[in-house]
């Protein structure tokens, strides 16, 4: 392999040996100093940069030049010298981060993101203590059109880094630049309400905003509300992604399990019965596995797409319309566990179902808006009532004065409690396919299945393309975590360049464990990496391995379903989907 040409560069006094062609910033993290910034973000795993460079907040020194040059685009060369330490310097980014300040709303205690922002740490770390420049602010309305995504242009920095999640890595094609000059903010189209956008509500522009520009929808005084309605039987299911992340919320390392804790908090906080969503996974094997083989049996159209996702699904809707025969009929796991909560479970304990408030703790931002989803009713009864985010019960249980790290820990209530290894996966790109795979196999065989690992359906790259063998034939399957990736498989389906049985895709690049209502992770995705490891430890913690060998599933088929992809389970468990406006 060809050496990497490389450069001397002098950094703050110290000569250092750099790559040619990368940047100042670069090469100053790599020297081991830190040059703040704002608008930057460098996404490794998903090869995207978002370099505007518009905050100025990284202006550097070099000797020789007339003006400071921002590190984040500038490039080093052969015996360049910088100062990031210079007053010229430091005068400089203070002035910039203080000319934000002055247009934007001072209401920190009260902002959905307060100890959680990137321009208030910056303001911080860089000794701003007083807003030199007051005068006009921006004054836009805000937009709660969305059962999702709450935009707030007043708190807009122009970053654009919403802007490049939304177009480059997700080709969505919602975000972009409106007016100019001080006026300038990021939003859809013509400033359009975000509910009559193509939005997806996938949530990564949230992830990546360094303010309160974007937000989630935030839904936790309605679930106090309910757990205090004496009247109200209040019932929580939690998302397998929640457990390796909700614990960075109460200062533990990325990926540590926190299973058990996390029943406890939720005990405590008064609801009625504490759920795994896990169970609904398992329940949609069952259907998505029975879809699988049956069109596969009966020359039915292939490839199936799985449907889990609420955003990937929105996304075929207003993107590729033409294609909405072919993902799975299934609702989503914790729709699913929704419906069986307010009929099933009603029946069993002898609830009224209009007395039952199902709550729903999931890492995605799409959930709140595909809960309303008028075609996910039964009876005129919403399936899931309130869903609230990773962030969002973080937070509930730190006002609750819960001690999160020092309880012990708790087992889900029963019924509905029992679940499999192969459910917990469905928190990570891949999982879902594996899952599904795992009872197809022994269902299309009926041998049993020793090695339930699939090595060849895991992995982190946004886009991935194996084969199983399952009774001498090879089946072909596809997985896309991220959009921009899922439309290029789509790409190829519509051009009839598809030899895919199966296909998996999550709108978020790594899956639910990087969903746009998990705890932050800035751009770093190792974060992630470790998230996912602990997925897979938790697959392995489990005794029970396959969905078609969790007890509490068999039993609710047979005493309630009867069979799997029969009659009352389409009438349940599945639904349908629209061609929607592309905006």
């Amino acid at each position: 392999m060809e050496d990497i040409k490389k450069v001397s560069v002098i950094l703050n006094g110290q000569e250092y040996q750099v790559p040619q062609e990368i940047t100042i910033l670069e090469a100053a993290h790599r020297a081991g100093i830190k040059i703040p910034t704002l608008c930057h973000l460098d996404l490794h795993d998903i090869k995207m940069v978002n370099q505007t460079a518009s905050c100025r907040v990284c202006m550097v020194e070099a000797p020789g030049r007339d003006t400071l040059v921002p590190a984040c685009v500038t490039k080093v060369s052969e015996g360049m010298e910088i100062r990031t330490d210079s007053l010229r310097a430091i005068t400089a980014r203070r002035m910039a981060v203080e000319l934000l300040l002055s247009n934007h709303p001072n209401e920190c205690f009260t902002c959905p993101k307060n100890l959680d922002c990137e321009l208030q740490a910056l303001a911080a770390e860089l000794g701003v203590r007083e807003i030199r420049w007051e005068g006009e602010r921006m004054d836009y309305p805000k937009d709660i059109s969305s059962d999702a995504i709450v935009k707030d242009s007043n708190k807009c920095i122009y970053c654009r880094r919403c802007e490049t999640m939304c177009n480059e890595v997700q080709t969505c094609g919602i975000l972009s630049g409106i007016s100019r000059g001080f006026n300038a903010f990021v939003g859809p189209a013509f400033n359009i309400p975000m509910v009559d956008s193509s939005c997806t509500y996938c949530g990564q522009c949230v992830a990546v905003c360094p303010t309160a520009a974007l937000t989630e929808v935030n839904h936790s005084d309605k679930v106090w509300e309910a757990l205090n309605d004496p009247n109200k039987h209040v019932v929580v299911q939690t998302a397998p992604a929640i457990r390796v992340a909700i614990g960075e919320l109460f200062g533990m390392e990325p990926g540590t399990i926190v299973t058990g804790k996390l029943v406890s908090a939720l005990k405590r906080m008064g609801f009625n019965g504490v759920f795994d969503t896990n169970f609904g996974a398992d329940l949609t094997i069952m259907e998505e596995a029975s879809e699988l083989i049956y069109r596969i049996e009966n020359n039915k159209t292939l490839p199936i797409l799985t449907s889990c996702c609420p955003a990937w699904v929105k996304y075929i809707e207003h993107q590729f319309p033409e294609l909405l025969e072919i993902p799975s009929t299934c609702k989503s796991p914790h729709i699913m566990f929704g419906t069986i909560a307010k009929t099933y479970y009603a029946r069993k304990n002898n609830i009224d179902p209009d007395n039952i408030v199902v709550v729903s703790i999931m890492p995605c931002i799409a959930k709140k808006a595909e809960a309303k989803r008028p075609e996910l009713t039964k009876d005129v009864l919403n399936n899931v009532d309130i869903v609230v985010t990773t962030r969002e019960l973080g937070a509930m249980i730190k006002e609750a004065g819960i001690e999160f790290n020092t309880l012990a820990d708790e087992e889900y209530d029963k019924p509905l409690g029992e679940t499999t290894g192969a459910s917990v996966i469905f928190g990570t790109t891949g999982g879902v396919i594996e899952a599904a795979v795992r009872t197809a196999y022994e269902w299309m065989t009926g041998e049993t299945l020793e090695n339930v690992e699939f090595d060849q359906l895991r992995g982190s790259d946004g886009l991935r393309k194996a084969s199983v063998n399952i009774g001498g034939k090879e089946i072909k399957i596809g997985i896309a975590s991220g959009l921009g990736n899922a439309r290029e498989l789509l790409q190829e389906i519509r051009d009839g360049k598809n030899e895919y049985h199966a296909i998996e895709i999550m709108a978020c690049p790594g899956g639910c464990i990087a969903g746009g209502g998990q705890p932050y992770h800035h751009g770093n995705y190792e974060i992630v990496k470790k998230r996912q490891q602990a997925i897979y430890q938790e697959d392995r913690n489990k005794k029970v391995r396959k969905s078609h060998e969790n007890k509490e599933i068999l039993e609710l088929y047979e005493q309630y379903l009867g069979k799997p992809f029969g009659k009352r389970a389409h009438e349940l468990l599945h639904t349908h989907f629209e061609e929607r406006e592309r905006i």
